[in-house]
């Protein structure tokens, strides 16, 4: 897919191979970069490597979010399986019986 965006008032031409929305990513970056560049006088490389640092401190605290979220769903899911063994008959010794 080949997409024409807008960032910090250039146009570019992306292509994704992924199904992803490009037009709402780069107006995500757009907003980062002019929340970035309006807390002083700063050049646009600048701007732009501290909203990169900025989107990835973000992403790393969904990730850990995430992981965490995980984690307790496995643990639910170890507890469940454990109530499943406990009180479900094991059909060997049924058909002892």
């Amino acid at each position: 897919m080949k997409v024409q965006i807008n960032v910090r008032g250039r146009r570019y031409t992306v292509k994704s191979d992924e199904d992803v929305d490009l037009q709402a990513i780069a107006k995500y970056v757009d907003a980062k970069m002019t929340e970035v560049a309006g807390r002083g006088s700063l050049d646009e490389y600048t701007v732009a490597m501290l909203a990169c640092l900025n989107i990835a401190s973000e992403f790393e605290r969904f990730r850990a979010q995430v992981d965490a979220e995980l984690a307790g769903l496995d643990r639910e899911l170890a507890s469940t399986s454990v109530l499943l063994d406990t009180f479900t008959p094991d059909p060997a010794s049924e058909e002892a019986s």
